[in-house]
């Protein structure tokens, strides 16, 4: 499975972006509870932000598009793999993992995220 730092994930998403049809916005797919999102949230910059708990991905799944390039975030990065898993299983080819997750995002990128 394929991970990429926050402070890497531009040039992730350049390369993604630039291997599926132009114009294509990638996704980044939040998979924390909704009470994580009201404590800590990523602002959508050159990429589309969906929220989608976990365990709902399942249920969920005709709503992601397998020609969109996504990233997958979380707290630390453990439901995110486990979401990269399933979604390459289920014929997704471009998917990362953010390590570290939304944690590292506020250390890496961004210091307004709360830590939590």
């Amino acid at each position: 499975m394929m991970s990429v730092a926050p402070a890497q994930l531009d040039d992730w998403l350049l390369q993604a972006a630039a291997k599926t049809a132009p114009g294509m916005r990638p996704v980044v797919l939040d998979v924390r509870e909704p009470w994580e999102l009201q404590t800590a949230s990523v602002r959508p910059d050159g990429f589309e932000l969906v929220h989608m708990p976990m365990r709902s991905v399942p249920a969920r799944l005709h709503e992601l598009d397998r020609q969109h390039p996504i990233a997958c975030l979380c707290h630390h990065g453990a439901r995110s793999a486990q979401v990269v898993h399933f979604l390459t299983q289920n014929g997704f080819s471009e998917v990362v993992n953010i390590a570290g997750g939304i944690n590292a995002w506020s250390q890496q990128r961004d210091p307004s995220v709360p830590l939590y």
